[in-house]
């Protein structure tokens, strides 16, 4: 009796105090509450998490590390060696690869070797934003889920960067999958954002594999951060 009690308690304080704290990491409550690029493709959504960071750096510097994104790409900036236990094969970059610049509606951004999201919309230079659903089997993914990464300049030269996660159910046994991984999604999403803010923050000279000498060559928004 005493042990349920216990757990249950547990599952208060984590549902009542710090879920909350977990899906709204770093965002203001109007940025929490308020629309953002890719809403509307999961209109309905069951569950959202809205986390933020504020970058020292304008939207034009950040953008490049935001465009690689990707298993087989830039990886994510996270920690690699936990999504590596689960063979996902994630190497991020600690440049800006002018190769993975190029990134189109339709794309297959993949999270791990053999799964990955479909690009729904891009606004070069500000907002990416992932959709899909990881199937299981023969089973047709059981919620549909988009993901966004949104730049929002501010007017003392820095840069808001808010990553969104909508999910709404289809089957009534997502939660049980979607529910527990968002506590691994906050401490996977926390770091990835201070690992880009970390990145875009350093003068474009000290990057590795990016100098002003190739800035003809790349594409535009990364030019503009090179020459910032």
């Amino acid at each position: 009796m005493k042990t349920r009690y216990a757990i249950g308690c547990a599952a208060a304080a984590y549902i009542f105090l710090a879920r909350p704290r977990l899906l709204r990491w770093g965002a203001t409550d109007q940025e929490f509450d308020g629309p953002l690029p890719g809403d509307e493709f999961v209109a309905n959504a069951d569950l959202t998490a809205t986390r933020a960071i504020t970058i020292r750096a304008s939207a034009e510097r950040v953008w490049p590390w935001i465009a690689q994104l990707g298993q087989g790409r830039g990886g994510f900036y996270s920690y690699d060696f936990l999504e590596n236990l689960i063979g996902a094969d994630i190497h991020s970059a600690d440049r800006i690869v002018p190769e993975l610049q190029v990134i189109e509606v339709g794309d297959e951004v993949l999270l791990g070797p053999e799964f990955g999201y479909d690009v729904a919309l891009l606004e070069q230079g500000r907002s990416l934003v992932l959709r899909g659903g990881f199937p299981m089997k023969n089973i047709a993914p059981p919620y549909d889920a988009t993901w966004a990464f949104v730049l929002q300049a501010e007017s003392d030269e820095t840069t808001r960067l808010l990553v969104r996660e909508r999910y709404e159910y289809k089957r009534w046994w997502a939660p049980l999958i979607v529910e527990p991984t968002e506590a691994i999604s906050y401490v996977m999403s926390q770091k990835m954002l201070r690992g880009i803010r970390d990145r875009a923050e350093r003068p474009a000279d000290s990057v590795p594999g990016v100098s002003r000498d190739n800035v003809g060559s790349a594409p535009a928004t990364l030019r503009s951060s090179i020459r910032g």
